[in-house]
């Protein structure tokens, strides 16, 4: 049985999604998975959040426990266990990029980043000299997640797995509720893609989100990684 690594609250999760040919993400598929489809599709999705309240193994760490997170991300699944698979995650804070690097193998890096509160929700960071963000204004209140919409797949996994340097793959489990989401009225990535991730993903990231919601969040726990 594993314990807790990671408690926290999540909130204001903008989530824009993109169908992506399954070439794209080959390369990054965690030894041990395959990759997970919705209607014969599967998905990248860039999401921006906050952090609350966080702390590692029950300690608050000053000045660490409110921070922006804003990752790309696909899905992927194990038997019965469906998961997600992270190919870069930005926060403002160096330590909890190390720590995350050094406990999961995830793929952090620390940028200056800021934020501001729906209704006009926007993550916004600095990298490689460019200033970029995601935009996102919900079309009305928060909902139950419809059972068999893709906002279920995208938002429903609660497993994460990553890959490590020595080809292993690390799984994790990270508990909440199922969240209530709203749909968007507008979302936007305003970012250089080839920049960020590189050119693999640069095509699919270049055109307006296929579909983009917010998800109301919830509080969380990270439970302790297990190597496969």
């Amino acid at each position: 049985m594993t314990r807790p690594f990671l408690t926290a609250r999540w909130r204001h999760l903008a989530m824009l999604n993109w169908p992506v040919a399954p070439e794209v993400v080959e390369p990054f598929i965690p030894r041990g998975t395959e990759l997970d489809f919705f209607q014969g599709r599967t998905f990248v999705s860039v999401v921006g959040f906050m952090f609350l309240d966080t702390r590692v193994r029950g300690w608050a760490i000053p000045f660490h426990r409110n921070f922006e997170e804003v990752n790309l991300r696909f899905y992927v699944k194990r038997g019965d266990r469906r998961g997600v698979t992270f190919v870069k995650e930005l926060v403002p804070r160096a330590a909890i990029a190390w720590i995350a690097r050094a406990a999961y193998g995830e793929r952090y890096e620390a940028v200056p980043m800021s934020h501001s509160d729906p209704p006009a929700l926007r993550y916004a960071w600095r990298y490689g000299g460019r200033e970029m963000s995601i935009d996102l204004e919900p079309a009305g209140p928060f909902a139950p997640i419809e059972s068999g919409s893709e906002a279920e797949f995208i938002a429903e996994h609660y497993w994460g797995y990553a890959s490590r340097p020595d080809g292993s793959t690390v799984e994790y489990r990270v508990e909440h509720p199922r969240w209530n989401v709203a749909t968007a009225a507008r979302a936007a990535l305003s970012a250089d893609p080839e920049l960020l991730y590189g050119k693999r993903f640069a095509a699919t990231l270049a055109a307006p989100p296929a579909s983009a919601f917010l998800a109301e969040g919830s509080e969380v726990t990270v439970m302790e990684g297990q190597v496969l």
